[in-house]
Formats: structure tokens, sequence, C-alpha cells
């Protein structure tokens, strides 16, 4: 996509974002991921701040860009004196006596009005080079909208994935806790029947006991994630926001690692303003470089000057004038030379900057690839750990109802179903945020669905 249209897209889609109805979300509906993501590039500051950063280079390109083009002024002045400077000349003395009579100073108006044109000619590449290091520092300034549109949508579905993993935990303490409450009916109607001991029944109201504190944190992290959502999106921290959805497994195959590493170094965002970096370094040592060469620029005035307003536009009092000037610094104690060492060593910076950083994103992408294939692995060991604690609790239940296991067993049995309920919760985010990461670090869109899936 040429240069010019890349920027056009990007700056039409953010300024569409931003211009979305914040009331196409009904809240008395569930929120989807999509919709989050779009409230949160309607209303959140950092999306502004982007834009207005955007705008005020716009405008520094436009006022360089003025500096290749004629300046027009119109100016005038209004002028009463009276001087008497010839009265003092020191061969006044000499003058005729009746001339002397005759030249009395009085009071007079004097009234100038015109148009000043000035036209640079020549200013050995100054105007051009200050105005690509404009347009460069307009694409970092673009760029790093993208990458703020990028850090905000997995923010976004960060808190979206938080929310649900609350959610999902809670509901394994719910399911614990009923099973528990079950457990100890059971107790009291074996005891009543006489195959169970008093300690069965206490024992069981304990456990039930226990995990009530577990229900009300479990909630508190709800409320907790459900804050952090809202805040994101910019609405009250304490609307009841409700989430489409639940905690799922997507894989994604994102190709190898080395193709990976490549795509990134091409779309990844933050790479990309160091380039633009780089090039605004290389335009300011250009600047430096065009110190103390020729200048020409030319101005022309024209207008009139009058003592009386009436004479204005009467072609006897008009004036004018053609100037050409140039101007060639011989000597500058230096001053060009410390430019010029400035300016190079920001560039070596700049590529010093882009390939460290350029390291250092191979290195996060390989942590995250592999921190996504771990997390796939751990899910698969996970489902086979919940179908055998579901089996065993199953057993336990019912061996219990025969007198043939004890409330440990079962009360064991429920906490090894929780925990691997929750070990596979747990992988899920894992792998769907690890995923999220990869897809933020090689610079793929987050919400692909066609990619998620």
């Amino acid at each position: 996509m040429p240069s010019g249209t890349r920027k056009l897209t990007t700056f039409f889609i953010i300024a569409a974002a931003t211009l979305l109805p914040a009331s196409a979300w009904d809240e008395s509906q569930p929120l989807s991921l999509e919709t989050a993501v779009r409230l949160a590039l309607e209303r959140h500051p950092d999306i502004q701040i982007a834009l207005d950063q955007m705008s005020e280079l716009r405008g520094k390109i436009t006022e360089v860009r003025s500096s290749a083009f004629p300046q027009v002024s119109f100016q005038g002045f209004g002028l009463r004196l009276r001087d008497p400077s010839i009265l003092n000349s020191s061969s006044f003395d000499e003058v005729p006596q009746e001339f002397r009579d005759a030249l009395v100073p009085r009071a007079s108006n004097m009234f100038d009005m015109g148009v000043t044109v000035r036209q640079p000619l020549y200013t050995a590449g100054k105007v051009g080079a200050a105005l690509r290091l404009a347009e460069a520092s307009l694409e970092e300034a673009e760029t790093n909208g993208d990458s703020v549109r990028e850090q905000l949508t997995f923010l976004v579905f960060q808190a979206f994935q938080n929310l649900l993993l609350a959610e999902a935990n809670r509901d394994v303490v719910r399911e614990t806790y009923g099973q528990r409450v079950k457990h100890l009916e059971q107790a009291r109607i074996r005891l009543e029947n006489g195959v169970a001991t008093e300690i069965d029944v206490l024992r069981s109201e304990v456990n039930v006991a226990n995990m009530e504190p577990e229900l009300i944190r479990a909630d508190n992290q709800v409320r907790l994630a459900r804050s952090g959502l809202n805040s994101l999106i910019v609405t009250d921290l304490e609307n009841p926001t409700r989430v489409e959805g639940n905690l799922e497994f997507h894989p994604w195959m994102p190709g190898d690692l080395a193709s990976v590493q490549d795509r990134t170094l091409a779309q990844r965002k933050s790479l990309q303003a160091l380039r633009h970096q780089l090039e605004q370094a290389k335009w300011t040592l250009s600047l430096a470089h065009a110190e103390n060469r020729l200048s020409v620029d030319l101005e022309g005035q024209i207008g009139y000057t009058v003592r009386k307003p009436e004479n204005f536009f009467d072609n006897d009092f008009s004036r004018w004038s053609i100037t050409a000037n140039f101007n060639l610094p011989l000597f500058d104690s230096g001053r060009k030379s410390g430019l010029v060492v400035q300016a190079q060593a920001r560039v070596r910076a700049a590529e010093h900057r882009l390939a460290k950083s350029e390291n250092d994103v191979r290195l996060e992408v390989k942590q995250a690839y592999d921190d996504m294939e771990s997390s796939a692995k751990a899910i698969f060991a996970a489902r086979l750990s919940v179908r055998q604690a579901e089996k065993v609790l199953e057993m336990m239940q019912a061996n219990y109802q025969y007198g043939a296991a004890t409330t440990l067993d079962v009360l064991d049995s429920q906490t090894a179903l929780a925990v691997a309920r929750n070990a596979q919760i747990s992988a899920i985010y894992e792998y769907e945020m690890t995923k999220a990461r990869l897809r933020l670090a090689s610079g793929s869109p987050i919400l692909d669905r066609e990619g998620n899936r």
C-alpha cells in the first residue's frame, strides 16, 4: 500500500472509531468483546491524545511547507511630524536671510501603505529537508497511533478475559459449595438412619462453612475484574456490565517460529516507529549539512507615500522596489560542525535502538510462541485430569451411600475436582492470553476471528 494511502487509511479508521455513537451499546444486553473494543476506541483518552498529536504534526508540515512559498504582507503607517533639523544645520547661517525666513518648520502629515512580497529562491535544500523531517515525524505519530490502538485492544481483551476467568472460577466455587451442601444433606440422612456418625455431619458442616469465605472472595474477584473492564470502556466503575460468551479454547496455528519472527519485523508498529525515527535523524543530518550554505531570496515592494490621503492611488506618488538578497556565511566559529556531530550521533543512536529492538522483539516473539505451545499442552492434560476427577467423585459419592467410603474420601475427591477444573480454566486463560500477546508482538490483529479459530 502506498505511504499516502496508508496514512489516510489509518487516520480515517481512527477517526471513524472515535465518531461512532456511544449509545450503540445497550447496557441492558451482554457486552461482546468486539463492542468492548469499539467502546474503548471511542472513549479512551489515549486515542484522543494520539489524534491530537497527529493534528499538531499536520500543522507543523503546513508551517514548514509555507517557507517555500511567497510571503505577502500589507503594511502601512500614518505619521504627523514637525522636524526642525534644518534649522540646526551647521551651514544654515550661510543661507540668505530671505530663504531662512521662508524655512519655518511646520507640522505635517505623512501616510504610507504598500504590499511586500518575499520569495525564497534557493535554500540549499533546507526547506525540502525540513519538510521531509516533519513528514517523517507525522508518519511516526501515525504509527504510534496504530500502536496505541493495538495496545488498547490488547488491554480490553485482557480485561474481558479476566472477567470471564473470574466468573468461571466463581462457578467452580459455587459448584463445589453445592456438592458439599448436598453431601451434608446425605450425612444427616445417614445419621438419622443410624448408618453414619455425628462426626461425619460435623465435618460436613465445617466444610460447608469453610466454603462461604471462598464464595465471597470469588464474588469480589468478579467485581474487581468488571471494574477493570469498565475503566477501559470509560463507564462507571460500578456499572453491572455483563459480558457475552465463556472462557473457551480457540486453537491458532501461526506458522513456524521463523516465519512469525520475519512477519513481526515487517509489521511490528514499534519497529516501524523506530525506522521513522532513524529517517528523522538522517533528515536532521541533512539540515545540519545545509548550514552555512548560500541562500537567495527575492523581495518586492509596491505602495504609495503621500502627505494628503486623497493622493493615494495617484501614480505620481507611487513607490516600488525589487531586491535580490543572498547570504553566504563565511565563519561561524564551529557552529555547523557542532550541529553535524550532534546529528551524526542521533543517526547512530537511532540505528542502535532499531537493532536492539529487533533483537528484543525476536526474543519476545519466541517466548510468547513457546508459552502458547506449553499452554496448549497444559489444556489437554487438564482436560484428562478433570475427567478422571469427575469419575473419582462419582465413585466416592456412590460408595459413601453404601458405606464403602468416608466423608473425608468424598471431600478429598470434591477438592481434587475443583483443583482440576481450576487448572483447566487457568490453562485456557493462559493460552488465550499468550496467543493475544503473540499476535500483539507479531503485529497481527488481536480480534481476527478467522485467525483465532
